[in-house]
């Protein structure tokens, strides 16, 4: 009679618990994230608190950049520095918009790792970068591309998001599709490329610096080019190079 009384105990216990258990096919999750290629769609989310000094890297990686682009050069606009103090260490992606993809949960190892990592840097001139002057600022490719080898940036932007294993946002996705929709390669237009590409026949031959750079100082001013009737001066022009096109349209001088 003790053993009936304490299995039917059991078995009353067991029939008030047992509906209340997850079925075995139920999922451990809500939806599925979607991706876009090798990305995870997601909105951005700030998990901590952004500070741009978790984000440090050494003044010294310039040097590594400029090699790697092959000079003082800017594969946003196409222009030529004269000096590094005209330019500005730009990251592709933005730090504060890899802070709210994903590097807001990284170590601090992480952080400053992605800040100096070079397949996530290039130069731009102040103009281009920074915020108070209207630049690309922290802005992602859904509202900002650069006016020159956008191709390029599109692909880096991608592979840049992928190392880290950053999320990328619905809008800044189908930009940058759009873009790569229209590419035949992602490799960066660099210096040398750009004047094969862009030199017309048309234009008088010899050094343009010798031609038009009357101060000798490595720069064709806006004076000196409308002192020689060249002005304005498009990027097709072989004088354009050795200018500074602040507003990067491709025409300086007009």
């Amino acid at each position: 009679m003790r053993f009936s009384i304490a299995a039917l105990f059991l078995l009353l216990i067991f029939a008030c618990e047992a509906p209340h258990s997850p079925p075995p096919s139920a999922p451990a999750s809500g939806k599925a994230t979607s991706h876009w290629r090798g990305l995870a769609i997601r909105p951005e989310s700030r998990c901590a608190p952004y500070n741009r000094r978790d984000y440090r890297y050494p003044q010294s990686v310039e040097r590594a950049i400029i090699k790697e682009l092959g000079g003082l050069y800017s594969p946003y606009t196409g222009n030529h520095f004269s000096s590094a103090r005209e330019t500005d260490i730009e990251h592709i992606v933005a730090l504060s918009e890899a802070h709210d993809s994903g590097l807001c949960a990284a170590s601090d190892a992480i952080r400053r790792a992605f800040a100096a990592d070079l397949l996530n840097l290039t130069l731009a001139s102040p103009q281009v970068n920074r915020c108070d002057r209207g630049g690309k600022c922290a802005q992602d490719a859904a509202e900002w591309l650069p006016p020159h080898n956008q191709c390029w940036f599109a692909g880096r932007v991608v592979a840049v998001r992928r190392k880290y294993q950053l999320t990328i946002d619905r809008r800044e996705a189908d930009a940058l599709e759009r873009v790569l929709a229209t590419c035949n390669s992602t490799a960066m237009i660099g210096p040398t490329d750009l004047v094969a590409q862009t030199a017309p026949l048309e234009q008088p031959a010899g050094d343009p610096l010798a031609l038009w750079d009357d101060n000798r100082n490595g720069r064709i001013t806006c004076e000196e080019a409308r002192r020689h009737g060249i002005a304005p001066v498009e990027r097709t022009h072989p004088a354009y190079p050795f200018m500074r096109d602040g507003d990067g349209d491709g025409v300086v001088c007009e």
